[in-house]
């Protein structure tokens, strides 16, 4: 049971990852912002990207808070999914 609940957390976190990552990339690329795509990747990471963008120190023309998200979710997920293993 914990494994199976422990493979789901991981997906979930690797798709959070990947939405992060892919509006990363949309936003070099420099895309229409009324684009539904482009509205579903923000409003979906938003929430996180927006914290720790207010408490990252001014990077001038970059924007390093999906960096920090993702490292923070990467940690997160091997922390969870690793006891979720352990109680398996």
């Amino acid at each position: 049971m914990f494994h199976l609940l422990a493979g789901l957390v991981d997906l979930i976190f690797k798709l959070f990852e990947v939405l992060i990552l892919a509006r990363t990339l949309i936003s070099w690329v420099g895309t229409n912002p009324h684009n539904q795509l482009v509205q579903l990747l923000h409003n979906t990471t938003e929430p996180f990207l927006a914290p720790v963008r207010r408490r990252l120190p001014p990077t001038g023309m970059f924007d390093i808070s999906p960096l920090v998200v993702i490292i923070i979710a990467l940690v997160l997920d091997n922390v969870i999914v690793g006891l979720l293993y352990s109680l398996g």
